[in-house]
């Protein structure tokens, strides 16, 4: 795999990258997670939110969103944190966290970075200096937590 990273202003991506973005969240977290929910929420042409995309030439095989701190109560969100079923168990997921912290800080220079990992994960983003912020909740299903990395 030659991943191609790209993190673009929602302004800024082409149609068929959208697609590309959303055919993927629908294949894991509505198919294989087998969540029913309204994954399209609104929030991803809101503010200065960017997507950050890995690409394996013309596949998307990595991608989450940052959602605009001005429009999260002064956090930037990490959300949709997505590996493709066929690039899993490559490294991809620890490379996506580092260019998504870089492009944090690039963007939004010391703001503090929260996330709604499922629970199995705090061990994962723990290593990436995100701690517990709050109680376990379930969301569709799946046990979640919160965590702040400041």
């Amino acid at each position: 795999m030659t991943i191609n990273w790209v993190c673009k202003h929602h302004s800024d991506l082409g149609k068929e990258q959208l697609y590309a973005i959303l055919q993927l969240r629908a294949e894991v977290f509505v198919v294989e997670q087998k969540c029913i929910y309204q994954d399209i929420d609104g929030q991803d042409l809101e503010g200065d939110t960017c997507h950050l995309m890995a690409w394996d030439e013309d596949r998307l095989v990595a991608y989450l969103r940052l959602l605009d701190p001005e429009l999260q109560g002064g956090d930037v969100v990490i959300g949709r944190v997505i590996i493709a079923p066929q690039a899993r168990g490559t490294g991809l997921g620890h490379e996506m966290m580092a260019q998504a912290l870089k492009q944090i800080e690039k963007r939004w220079p010391e703001m503090p970075v929260y996330l709604s990992a499922q629970v199995h994960l705090q061990g994962y983003y723990g290593r990436y200096g995100f701690e517990v912020a709050g109680e376990v909740y379930v969301e569709d299903g799946i046990p979640h937590i919160g965590m702040r990395r400041s």
